[in-house]
């Protein structure tokens, strides 16, 4: 389960969180590859305005973010928004339309009805520089982690491989790689980790 504070922690600006969701009845909120072009589409139009992506993966029944809450004092005077209005507010509202667009979507193109993503969503603030580094390999080993594949690195959607391309994108790319001391440390690291077995339970929170 997921610790009791992941559902009510508040948004701050210019810190850094984990966030985490899953599928209501633990069934795939992705069936083709289609769907996880459309949630990284939506994720973009609605989320890129407010959040930095510092790592991402997409899996079969949940996904997990790694962010940080950007200034927002443009967005408020671009959108006429209170000057009072909080950081919280506006990521949190941003959240619950991204979901509600990407499972409007979903549930036409599968026959679906209901809810999609389980509420509230899970967002864990990250206060340690051994926390941030331990998530970006965590989250990128997720495919692994569950048995999806045997090398994390075969999974196509997560950010591993994006942040080592020289393609233009808003993923914090250069952030990343610097955090680790350079694109051969990063890779290193991501090597030297992923041998890890089944037994070893590395999951946490509500994964398992």
């Amino acid at each position: 389960m997921a610790k009791t504070e992941h559902y009510y922690t508040k948004f701050e600006e210019d810190k850094f969180y984990h966030i985490y969701n899953r599928t209501v009845d633990r069934k795939p909120m992705f069936r083709n590859e289609g769907n996880f072009e459309f949630f990284l589409k939506r994720f973009d139009k609605y989320l890129s305005p407010v959040i930095d992506t510092y790592a991402y993966c997409l899996l079969g029944n949940h996904f997990h973010l790694l962010v940080r809450i950007q200034n927002l004092t443009a967005y408020k005077n671009l959108s006429n928004l209170n000057p009072d209005t909080t950081a919280h507010d506006i990521v949190f509202k941003n959240f619950r339309k991204f979901f509600q667009s990407y499972a409007m979507a979903f549930n036409k193109q599968h026959d679906r009805i209901g809810t999609l993503f389980q509420t509230p969503f899970k967002r864990a603030l990250v206060d340690s520089e051994s926390y941030f580094t331990w998530l970006v390999f965590y989250i990128h080993a997720n495919p692994q982690l569950h048995g999806m594949m045997d090398d994390f690195r075969d999974w196509k959607w997560s950010s591993y491989h994006r942040l080592l391309i020289d393609n233009p994108s808003k993923l914090k790319k250069l952030e990343v790689l610097n955090w680790f001391g350079g694109k051969e440390n990063f890779i290193n690291y991501h090597t030297e980790k992923h041998q890890f077995r089944k037994d070893d339970n590395l999951l946490f929170e509500d994964d398992n």
